[in-house]
């Protein structure tokens, strides 16, 4: 898978899910989720977050690397039209 990509920050067990903000040097996209890091429901509620903040359909948004960790690298396939401004405004939120 080509598409869009870029890094996620994952903060599982939050209070409240949100998508905004920017972690470490390298700028990642924080992505907080209610469900816990347990048989991979927090990577699945990750990217129906993600899916929801780009206005793409789930199946379009995968992880392509750091499945097991906090950091990861998520991929939308294919590049939803204007996905460069929405991670901007994003990475710009506060979570």
């Amino acid at each position: 898978m080509t598409g869009f990509r870029f890094g996620v920050r994952v903060k599982p067990g939050a209070r409240r899910e949100s998508v905004g903000g920017r972690w470490g040097e390298d700028g990642a996209l924080v992505v907080a989720v209610r469900a816990g890091a347990v048989e991979g429901k927090a990577n699945d509620a990750v990217l129906r977050a993600l899916a929801a903040a780009f206005g793409v359909p789930r199946r379009d948004v995968v992880i392509v690397a750091g499945e097991w960790g906090r950091d990861k690298v998520v991929a939308i396939d294919p590049e939803p039209a204007g996905a460069d401004e929405v991670l901007q405004r994003l990475l710009g939120a506060t979570s």
